[in-house]
């Protein structure tokens, strides 16, 4: 890294560093979860992006050369997954070219990956239920698996070593083969993800978060019970709903604090799916969500990270609930929950990002959108503690108005 470039990376992560402890910043930091507006502004598709070390390479590179956001998302980790997830036969997305347009974005398939009547094995052996019921559902290359004996009962020479008959099954030996080409397919990925943070690094753009994780309630209800059936849990069986999420809690805190730690980089990204007005009554989200978001964001905390979480959907009734939290400690992203009330709720307690709306960004004109910049910056960046991004993803957002939100941050910068 250049002498220059190093600089601008010490400017910029100080820049975020400061707005997240809610001091001032030399100017408001631009920050923008780009997904696939890369791949359309470079002119390839979004397939291309998901296959094609190269050409992801050059699309990114490209845009972030050209925005000069003041931090980035590696598109390895979560774009240039083809390979990987056609090798697991992956059912719960549709992707570029598998399922939907080659120039579409994904597409998740909601599902009861978990049906009603098995929390018991849930709660029982939770790496046994993943392996042999959850897995053959999920990757369909790993049916074969459903095959194997009780992993728990595989103890001793006499106690279960006969059990390993089983593998000498065709569909379980096909679903080792299937995991050791994602096995592959994998190492491919985190060496591109390598690659690109070193360009970055050179370009003077530090990371955005060093890991990801979820709400404990999330994670069951994205992906194992479904929308559907964790919203019938709530009335039906909410004891069992509450224990998975709790058995759920240590596995999401050390995932994250494992990854931050591997990469150096203390903020950890928190995509919040139902926990919003919309989705559960107040009283519900007191219950059933936000005990398990606070003390997983507790436990970043106190490991030293930075829990970023990002409201997606509406938040307003739930302000006062969600500051309960340490004082520049956190980040809070909101989608479409107003952010003038955010900052008059929770302004003083944690740093706010957003929340521009991509329909401004993919319909309005430049000036539009400086306009709304411009108000937010002056309003909700009052005194610090503000970080300029979109309300989402930038994927169908006009670079003209990318590069408005861009120009009113460096704008915003303190005149001596």
């Amino acid at each position: 890294m250049s002498g220059t470039a190093e600089r601008q990376y010490e400017a910029r992560e100080k820049r975020i560093s400061d707005a997240i402890e809610l001091k001032e910043p030399d100017r408001v930091p631009f920050v923008a979860l780009f997904g696939f507006f890369p791949a359309k502004y470079a002119g390839i598709t979004c397939a291309e992006a998901m296959y094609d070390r190269e050409k992801m390479m050059h699309a990114w590179v490209k845009t972030m050369k050209e925005f000069e956001p003041d931090a980035y998302e590696n598109p390895f980790t979560i774009r240039f997954l083809g390979a990987l997830l056609e090798a697991l036969d992956f059912k719960q997305l549709r992707w570029p070219g598998h399922g939907v347009s080659e120039a579409a974005s994904y597409q998740f398939v909601e599902g009861e990956y978990m049906k009603a009547d098995e929390y018991d094995a849930f709660l029982f052996d939770l790496s046994d239920y993943m392996v042999r019921c959850y897995w053959p559902r999920v990757f369909g290359a790993l049916q074969g698996l459903g095959a194997l004996p009780p992993l728990n009962e595989l103890i001793s020479y006499y106690l279960g070593l006969t059990h390993l008959a089983a593998l000498d099954a065709p569909e379980v030996g096909d679903a080792l083969a299937a995991l050791r080409k994602a096995g592959r397919a994998a190492a491919t990925l985190v060496d591109a993800a390598r690659a690109y943070g070193e360009e970055m690094k050179s370009l003077g753009i530090p990371p955005q978060f060093g890991a990801i994780t979820q709400a404990p309630f999330d994670t069951l209800s994205d992906f194992f019970r479904g929308t559907r059936g964790a919203m019938l849990d709530l009335y039906r069986q909410p004891e069992k709903l509450l224990a998975a999420t709790e058995k759920l809690l240590p596995i999401m805190l050390r995932s994250a604090v494992r990854t931050a730690r591997r990469t150096g980089v203390p903020r950890v990204f928190i995509p919040l799916h139902k926990g919003s007005d919309g989705f559960m009554s107040l009283e519900q989200f007191k219950t059933f969500f936000w005990p398990g978001l606070r003390t997983l964001m507790l436990g970043l905390i106190e490991e030293g990270l930075v829990p970023c979480p990002f409201f997606e959907g509406d938040y307003g009734s739930r302000l006062e609930v969600i500051a309960d939290i340490p004082r520049g400690k956190a980040c809070y992203a909101f989608e479409r929950t107003d952010l003038l009330r955010a900052k008059e709720v929770l302004g003083g307690r944690v740093c706010l990002r957003g929340n521009v709306p991509l329909s401004l960004l993919g319909t309005g004109a430049p000036e539009e959108v400086k306009a709304h910049c411009r108000r937010l910056i002056r309003e909700v960046g009052k005194g610090g503690g503000f970080i300029l991004d979109a309300a989402t993803g930038l994927d169908d957002a006009r670079p003209e108005n990318v590069r408005a939100m861009a120009e009113c941050a460096r704008e915003s910068a303190v005149r001596a």
